[in-house]
Formats: structure tokens, sequence, C-alpha cells
């Protein structure tokens, strides 16, 4: 393939107009799901649970690989697989040492059983495809109600216990002599966490879900420390990389998947930029 050859596969914006209605579903997904992911992203790196995020994933893409096998509700087997992978880590790693090694444990187990049930459906190779690597126009009226539902209760449920979910995720043994049951919180956030890693699969594919729930928190933190524009900054980068990779994805013939990851580590190494150029006179004031 030659670099023209590439350039067209890649962005072809040949009747995109025609293209554009056909993602009007996937675009307000996209945006509710930039929400989510912003606001969560920040509560899963000042918990430095990334690795955490992966295993939920993979077990949430078996949960869908099985309902698409016995055709069921893919949502709703990917959310099962994520609540599921959620309290095994909430229940069995409380410290960061024990739910990473149960991480690791989880992650091959978890994408095993996804192969093995796609291997087993005979359906349309592209739905196999999309669980891994999602799909702009996959998301119908049907599935889209059902997201926003999810986003919904992600975001109300951050906002009910975001008070004491800061003071435990930044300090926790001080939260704890303070009366804030952490234990507790942990199991509830990772319920959200799961649920949002559900919600976030049905766009972007199991693989990569790492690009909207971390990589935009990450970027945020690095170039502010203040609490509120840090969030605000999250979001808008969350943002950006969803709708951004679903307009993109539109006028090529590849997975959305490429474009968002793109986007959200382009955005981060920019921020890197600034935080290495802001750096200096830190040292200097």
């Amino acid at each position: 393939m030659n670099f023209a050859d590439f350039i067209d596969r890649t962005l072809n914006f040949d009747d995109y107009g025609l293209l554009l209605p056909l993602v009007s579903n996937s675009l307000i997904a996209g945006a509710a799901l930039g929400i989510v992911g912003g606001l969560i992203g920040i509560f899963i790196m000042m918990r430095d649970m990334a690795f955490a995020v992966h295993g939920i994933a993979e077990l949430s893409f078996a949960g869908a690989a099985f309902a698409l096998l016995i055709g069921v509700d893919v949502v709703t087997g990917s959310v099962a697989g994520s609540l599921i992978a959620a309290l095994v880590l909430g229940v069995l790693g409380t410290r960061a040492k024990d739910r990473n090694s149960i991480t690791g444990v989880l992650m091959p187990f978890g994408l095993g059983l996804g192969i093995l049930f796609l291997s087993l459906y005979e359906g349309r190779s592209a739905n196999k495809f999309g669980l891994l690597t999602g799909q702009i126009v996959a998301v119908d009226d049907v599935q889209l109600g059902g997201m926003l539902a999810l986003c919904a209760v992600v975001v109300l449920a951050l906002i009910l216990i975001w008070r004491p979910l800061t003071f435990a995720s930044v300090d926790p043994v001080l939260a704890n002599a303070r009366g804030v049951r952490t234990g507790g919180l942990s199991i509830i956030f990772m319920v959200i966490l799961a649920l949002a890693v559900a919600v976030a699969i049905q766009v972007v594919g199991a693989l990569l879900v790492l690009a909207l729930l971390i990589t935009p928190a990450a970027a945020a933190l690095r170039i502010s420390s203040n609490p509120a524009l840090t969030v605000i900054l999250a979001i808008v980068f969350a943002e950006i990389s969803v709708l951004g990779g679903i307009l993109l994805a539109l006028a090529g013939s590849l997975p959305i998947s490429p474009y968002v990851t793109t986007i959200s580590f382009v955005i981060y190494l920019v921020c890197r930029g600034v935080e290495a150029l802001r750096s200096p006179r830190k040292h200097q004031v």
C-alpha cells in the first residue's frame, strides 16, 4: 500500500455529509461517555487503578462476547462481566499490591473466555471485531437509551460520593481515622468503575478503553493541580478524543479506536510539553 492509498483509507471525505447522520447516536453516546471518562478518570489516577481498568475491561469483553454468542443484549453481558470483575477486585484487592496481582490473573482469563466465545459465534465478523476495537455505527436507539442511563447512574453516583471519595483517594489512612468507611467506599467505586468500563467498551472496544478512562485525566493532571480545573480539562480532553475520533473514523474505512487513541495520545504529549516548558519557571520562582 502506497501513501496515497493509506490516506484514502484513513481520511476520505467523499459523501461525508451523507454518512454523518449514520453516527448521530454514536456522537450522543460519545459525548456522554466523554463526561463519564473525564470524571471517573481523575479518581482512577488518584487511586492508582489504571491497571485495574484493563482487568475489568477484559471480563467485560468476555461478558459481551458471551451475550453475543447466546443472542442477548451485548450491553447487559458487558455490564455483568464488568461487575463480576469489579466485585472480585473490590473484595480481594483492598491493597494496591493485591489488586495488581489479581488484575494480572483476571486479564488473561477474561481475554481467553472472550476469544473462546467469539470463536464459537457464527454471526457477522464485524460484530466480533467491534467488541475489541469499537464500531461507530453500531449504537441503535435501544442501546443509546441504555448507555445514557448507565452514564447518568455513573455521574450521579460520583456526585453523591465525591467528597468522601476524594478524601479517601488522597489520604486513605487519615480518611479512615476520621470515620470514612474506606473499604465500603472502595467497593462502591469499583462498581461505578465497572459501569463506566462497560459503557466505554460499546464505543471504543475492550482493548483500547484506557484511551478514554485514563489518558485524558493523565493529561489534565500534567498541566493543572487545581481539582476543579483538572476535572474540567479531563472532560474536555475526553470529549475531543471520542467525538473527534468518531468524526474522523467516518471519513475512513478503519475502526474508531485508532482515531480515538491517536487524538488522546497527541493531547497527552502536548500536555507533557506544556508541563516541561513550565517546569523551569517553577524552579526559578
